[in-house]
């Protein structure tokens, strides 16, 4: 049975995108057999972070309005076996997304014996984020150690636990916070909010923190998720955070302030 992931936030600019193309390559490594579907109608990213931007044909909408069938419109990642992404469509407005329409891709990609279907989600709470939640087993909640991201998030934890299938339903999706763009340097000058601040606001069991790193925008620019950029902090975070999703006791790290022995503190 596929189980179906959003990756969200209410904030724009937390990292959704990056982190659904990286948890999608990380799950896909390991064997599992995972389509990444890019929900973000008009302004498509997620294939230029996954690099197959050129390889774009056809789209989720057109799938959705019987344009193309979906073997059409799925892209498989030339990097990474058991790895497809369907991208979104530029020139629609979310409108385009239909309940009845994402089931059925849902359903189809079921029927293809995928092991894990990953939405990533648009920012807000518009449709495309409804639509994006509605038919999810788990979320990914996505924030930044700032305020105004944890307000939102708190308010897309309120909308998980309404608007979707499986609160019609009387059961409930499994919600997993993953922080982003965390510097303890910062934290610890009182510049961010702290990981305890953090999950004591939100109450949601944290599945991983993503350290700041500037390998982030560097994987976006060259179209590579950043899991595969095994000697970046943030890539050896988001493989940590991988491997606790799919059950491993996995350790924290890249919690604290380096520390910096005589020959850094010297030469930098």
């Amino acid at each position: 049975m596929s189980r179906i992931v959003v990756v969200t936030s209410g904030k724009g600019g937390v990292g959704k995108t990056t982190t659904s193309a990286a948890f999608a390559t990380g799950l896909a490594l390991r064997g599992y057999k995972t389509a990444v579907i890019d929900f973000d109608v008009g302004l498509r990213n997620l294939d230029l972070i996954m690099g197959c931007e050129r390889r774009v044909v056809y789209d989720f909408v057109n799938v959705i309005n019987g344009e193309a069938s979906l073997k059409q419109a799925l892209i498989r990642d030339k990097r990474t076996e058991n790895l497809h992404v369907l991208p979104a469509s530029q020139t629609r407005d979310k409108d385009a997304l239909t309940k009845e329409g994402v089931g059925k891709v849902i359903n189809d990609l079921r029927e293809d014996h995928f092991d894990f279907v990953v939405c990533d989600s648009p920012a807000g709470i518009e449709r495309g984020a409804h639509m994006a939640m509605y038919f999810a087993d788990d979320a990914i909640v996505v924030t930044n150690p700032e305020v105004s991201s944890v307000r939102d998030s708190d308010r897309i934890l309120g909308l998980l636990q309404s608007k979707t299938q499986k609160a019609e339903q009387g059961d409930s999706v499994r919600e997993h916070l993953l922080i982003t763009r965390y510097s303890p340097s910062r934290v610890e000058a009182g510049e961010m909010l702290g990981m305890e601040d953090i999950l004591e606001i939100l109450a949601v069991p944290l599945i991983g923190v993503i350290p700041e790193s500037q390998s982030v925008l560097q994987a976006s620019n060259s179209g590579s998720p950043v899991i595969l950029d095994k000697a970046s902090d943030a890539g050896q975070a988001y493989d940590d955070f991988v491997r606790r999703f799919l059950g491993e006791t996995v350790p924290h790290r890249f919690l604290d302030v380096e520390k910096k022995g005589f020959f850094k503190r010297l030469f930098g």
